[in-house]
């Protein structure tokens, strides 16, 4: 009989949802469900080989998620923009009404600031707004909570902002933040924190942490990648006017995100700090890099590749 506290993972097969979910099995003071729309997918049926009850149901229905949370002690909670858009807020309101009708002890729920709020509607990032409607819903419900705020992704430049090549030979990455520091983090870390603040209550019950990793310039990173991966790495200001001119989706939203904070988060070192302190492993840039060099020399591969097959 499994006497541990319960605590439901939703997005388990997600980035965030699966850094939570296996910390708390290696760290085992609580057992893991895991909620998955697809509970035979490779990654459901991994986290269930690593010791995960797996469930199955979607942030569309709140009889499923109520069904998924008997017996829970606590929730981790994520909702996705990027993936459901305009749904986001209503799969957050059913997975909120959910833990409240639930009774749930702990609600861990991954969201982030108002940034429209921050510049008094000059910039709207609704991918970070409604987040923070959805905390402040949780809130005005009263249950009992702690929000976390993970910084800008180093997988990013794997993927949404990868390293371009310059006419000179070198390789680059551009986006509005200036010479601001830009706070990142791998979304592997983030499962220690939270598994930390789990095991803390009383201490992070109706507080929000950001959770980073680093806390540099833009130009400091470039010259971290140069370094690690043995490229002449360069950050390039992109004015906000022109990135969010930019022919692909969300590059507006992208834009304001990074204005917002050039103009208004000069600093997250308290952040990094407590970070640091709930998750000792949390990971530089450097040690990141290092981890994931293989994937950099297949992206510069493929872009000297493409280069000469132009060039043909």
């Amino acid at each position: 009989m499994n006497l541990k506290p319960i605590i439901l993972v939703t997005g388990a097969t997600g980035a965030q949802g699966g850094s939570i979910a296996y910390a708390l099995l290696k760290e085992g003071k609580f057992a893991v469900r895991a909620l998955s729309r697809n509970a035979q997918s490779e990654k459901a049926l991994a986290l269930q080989e690593a010791g995960a009850t797996v469930v199955e149901g979607d942030l569309n229905d709140v009889q499923a998620l109520k069904k998924a949370m008997q017996g829970c002690y606590g929730v981790f909670g994520v909702t996705s923009f990027l993936e459901h858009y305009e749904h986001e807020y209503n799969h957050g309101k059913n997975l909120i009404d959910a833990v409240k009708q639930s009774h749930i002890q702990h609600f861990v729920f991954s969201t982030q600031p108002d940034y429209s709020k921050l510049t008094n509607g000059t910039f709207n990032v609704p991918h970070y707004d409604l987040k923070a409607i959805l905390a402040e819903y949780t809130k005005s419900l009263k249950i009992p909570s702690t929000f976390v705020h993970p910084a800008f992704y180093y997988e990013n430049f794997l993927s949404f902002f990868s390293l371009q090549k310059t006419k000179d030979g070198g390789y680059q990455f551009g986006f509005p933040q200036g010479d601001t520091r830009l706070a990142m983090v791998s979304v592997a870390d983030m499962g220690g924190v939270v598994a930390a603040i789990f095991n803390h209550p009383a201490e992070y019950m109706d507080r929000t942490v950001g959770i980073v990793g680093e806390d540099r310039s833009c130009a400091e990173y470039a010259a971290i990648m140069s370094r690690v991966l043995g490229k002449d790495i360069w950050y390039q200001h992109v004015p906000h006017e022109v990135f969010a001119d930019r022919a692909f989706p969300m590059a507006e939203e992208w834009a304001n995100m990074f204005e917002v904070q050039r103009l208004c988060i000069p600093t997250r070192q308290l952040d990094l700090i407590e970070s640091y302190g709930l998750n000792p492993a949390m990971q530089t840039l450097e040690k990141w890099l290092q981890k994931n060099k293989a994937k950099f020399e297949a992206h510069f591969q493929q872009l000297e590749a493409s280069t000469l097959h132009a060039m043909v």
